[in-house]
């Protein structure tokens, strides 16, 4: 406990604070994004996340974007560790030899409707490892992809913008029914 006080004093207050122009911009952005969702599911969205190769930088940026600051889930996204619960496949990093069967089996897995987002630069075309060995490329050679959303790591904001994106500009088939 000692130690715990300690560490307290020396490090101080290691939050940040949260500007209220970018908690209006969450929540603004978070409203539109659950309501497009309920109109197009009826539900929420089913994502299932696969890594197919990445640095990790793209996985820290979802985590955060589930955390209390923006908080995914209150706007109707869920993730999901299945695909055959899922309605989107989000992919992040490049397609690595290793993991092209496992990409190519989970989205057969997937129930149509279905459809595949690319988070990140790698996931569109190798990004910086694209001239690797080991890189079979970026995810649109392999699955046809609904959504790219860019960035080296794009931060959640940008994540709940590109989904927006996709629910606004996409005639996307009617989800699952509720039954």
């Amino acid at each position: 406990m000692i130690h715990i006080l300690k560490n307290r004093i020396l490090k101080g207050v290691v939050t940040r604070h949260i500007e209220l122009k970018l908690s209006r911009e969450i929540k603004s952005a978070g409203d539109e994004l659950k309501s497009l969702i309920q109109k197009k599911f009826g539900r929420s969205l089913h994502m299932r996340q696969l890594d197919s190769g990445s640095c990790g930088g793209c996985e820290s940026e979802i985590i955060s974007a589930n955390n209390p600051i923006y908080d995914l889930q209150r706007f109707g996204i869920n993730f999901v560790a299945s695909p055959r619960h899922a309605d989107a496949l989000l992919v992040t990093g490049p397609v690595s030899k290793n993991m092209l069967v496992a990409l190519k089996k989970t989205y057969e897995a997937m129930p149509e409707p279905k459809f595949v987002i690319t988070l990140g630069d790698c996931a569109l075309d190798g990004g910086m490892f694209k001239d690797s060995y080991y890189v079979e490329g970026g995810v649109k050679n392999i699955l046809p992809v609904a959504l790219h959303i860019p960035g080296c790591p794009p931060d959640p904001l940008t994540i709940i913008q590109g989904l927006l994106v996709l629910l606004r500009e996409t005639c996307l088939p009617a989800g699952r029914s509720n039954e």
